[in-house]
């Protein structure tokens, strides 16, 4: 059974297929957040924080951390800023950490100070990409996601798309890196651009699966882009990709619609023993006339939740479309 192992400073996360859907908080990242973006940039991480403890109150099982706040020569300013993001959030919260970057400088700086086992977010099937990122993700023993596309950019075809992942995969073991820690993402596309982009990934997850047997991510709210009521849209989509294989997602998880849904399809996969997360989150949860709910879950994380190992302790993108 494939099994990728993340970690922070405290606790360990497995992300599998017999594991409880690993929720990856999509928050902390600056891109498309203007006001986000300028706060970083003058060194006010207020909203840093305060997306760090809200996504991990809210049931987040790892936190994507992104420090891209301008294009304007982002080697020279982005290595120390992810930096110093990065050890803020390790601070505040004891979850696993995504290292998300497209620049090589910052992604090793990152882990020179990360701790426990993060996931380094990402390197495509770009031959230059390849050989800058996976000497540190093999020279760190982290896992690493794996975005399927390359030189020629995102192909509309899944099939090329699931030969870029076995590129890439296959390029790894040639740097000792077992596909356990290659954590796939298949690139979901805009459901209102392309009508069978479900079906399209869908058909990919099962494939990764069965064919490559890796874990897979997303940017989720992708699949939503451009459309009215995105959240219900994401949250339809949930149990659907859980369905077809998928493992992790970078998500939103301050929205309760979709947690709502993961929660659920882990109760129905079987990955959330005796329901007892489901009734522990729910078990005061009343709805009100109209269908709307009177109040938030009591409880919207424990120990654990999301690894399926009752939260065992141990010591110490580039081709992304778009985000809700």
């Amino acid at each position: 059974m494939t099994r990728t192992i993340v970690a922070s400073a405290t606790r360990e996360i497995i992300i599998g297929f017999d594991q409880p859907f690993c929720v990856i908080g999509e928050r902390i990242n600056p891109t498309g957040r203007k006001k986000l973006a300028a706060e970083m940039i003058a060194g006010n991480f207020d909203t840093v924080i305060r997306d760090a403890l809200e996504q991990a109150g809210c049931g987040a099982t790892m936190l994507d951390v992104n420090a891209g706040v301008t294009a304007v020569d982002p080697n020279a300013t982005e290595p120390a800023l992810l930096v110093q993001t990065l050890e803020i959030v390790q601070g505040l919260v004891d979850l696993p950490l995504s290292i998300d970057s497209s620049v090589t400088a910052a992604i090793e700086a990152a882990l020179k100070v990360a701790k426990g086992r993060p996931l380094v977010n990402s390197v495509t099937g770009e031959e230059e990409k390849l050989e800058a990122i996976l000497p540190l993700v093999k020279k760190y023993d982290v896992p690493v996601v794996a975005i399927s596309n390359d030189e020629t950019g995102i192909s509309m075809d899944p099939d090329v798309r699931f030969a870029v992942a076995k590129k890439i995969v296959e390029r790894c073991a040639d740097f000792g890196i077992p596909a356990h820690d290659v954590v796939v993402d298949p690139l979901v596309m805009p459901i209102g651009a392309l009508g069978d982009a479900g079906r399209q990934v869908f058909a990919l997850l099962r494939r990764l699966r069965e064919e490559l047997k890796v874990n897979t991510t997303c940017g989720l709210s992708n699949i939503s882009f451009g459309l009215p009521h995105r959240h219900g849209i994401n949250a339809a989509f949930i149990p659907m990709v859980i369905g077809a294989g998928m493992t992790s997602a970078i998500m939103n998880p301050v929205r309760p619609q979709e947690m709502e849904a993961v929660r659920g399809a882990n109760v129905l996969n079987g990955t959330d023993e005796n329901c007892t997360n489901w009734i522990r989150t729910y078990k005061d949860y009343k709805p009100a006339e109209g269908g709307q709910a009177i109040a938030a879950p009591t409880q919207v994380n424990t120990p654990g939740e999301g690894n399926g190992n009752g939260g065992r302790r141990r010591g110490g993108r580039e081709a992304r479309m778009a985000r809700g």
